[in-house]
């Protein structure tokens, strides 16, 4: 057998049955497209059919596979449990649902707050727990939950969505101690702005953003190829921390 024959690729996602949320656009569907090429098994799931079937005709173009989608809205307790009941066995979960949730704290409303912690960080925790009690994640399994620079930097505006994607890294790193036993990971992306359909409410604002990023406003595929990273067996010592995609951005 030649040296080529014998090297495995250690970023291969082959052989790997992987659930990604929030897959119907933007960072979740760059997501499940980018892990598909890599050569994973995909369970997707969102919220809308017609978008969900969209990422699902890209999957098959990309790549061969049994990959299935599942319309469930994450907040939803009951819509939650049967999309566990549906996904089987997974090897690793990319959490990518989420709501933007900006507001300045004198204007945001208790209501507003409960939404966005709904989504951001009740969601993503309690389809964790339920995978985990169901026993639905197989050994060495890899779990990154899209989080935010946000947490680490003060920005005008977005106290609810960063306290959200704050309590989603503390539950994370609590997380990542429980499942080491089991060889199993936890590990979070915390992108600075992304383009995608979440921030295209506010052109103005993103248009003034970029200027602070040296090496330009992040792509969805640049968020999917961390997951890929943290997924794959050549992070399989990383666990309990957050990967920065920046961008090398400038606070001033």
């Amino acid at each position: 057998m030649n040296a080529t024959a014998m090297f495995q690729n250690p970023f291969s996602l082959h052989g790997k049955t992987v659930l990604v949320t929030g897959a119907s656009s933007g960072i979740g569907r760059s997501t499940a497209v980018e892990c598909a090429r890599a050569g994973a098994r995909l369970v997707i799931t969102g919220r809308d059919q017609q978008r969900l079937d969209e990422t699902m005709g890209m999957l098959a173009a990309c790549a061969d596979g049994e990959h299935k989608a599942v319309v469930a809205d994450v907040t939803d307790p009951a819509q939650l449990a049967q999309l566990v009941a549906e996904a089987g066995q997974l090897d690793g979960v990319v959490f990518a649902a989420g709501t933007h949730g900006t507001s300045p704290v004198r204007m945001f409303r208790q209501a507003h707050l409960e939404s966005v912690m709904a989504t951001n960080y009740i969601a993503p925790a309690m389809l964790t727990q339920k995978l985990l009690y169901q026993k639905q994640l197989r050994n060495g399994a890899s779990l990154v939950y899209v989080s935010s620079i946000s947490v680490h930097t003060g920005t005008v505006g977005v106290g609810p969505y960063g306290a959200s994607k704050g309590a989603l890294e503390a539950f994370m790193r609590a997380l990542a101690l429980e499942i080491a036993p089991r060889g199993m990971r936890a590990n979070a992306l915390a992108p600075g702005l992304v383009d995608t359909p979440l921030v295209s409410w506010a052109e103005e604002w993103f248009a003034e953003q970029e200027k602070k990023y040296p090496l330009g406003l992040g792509k969805p595929e640049d968020v999917a190829y961390g997951a890929i990273y943290l997924l794959s067996d050549a992070s399989r010592k990383v666990t309990g921390t957050q990967l920065h995609l920046d961008g090398g951005i400038v606070w001033t």
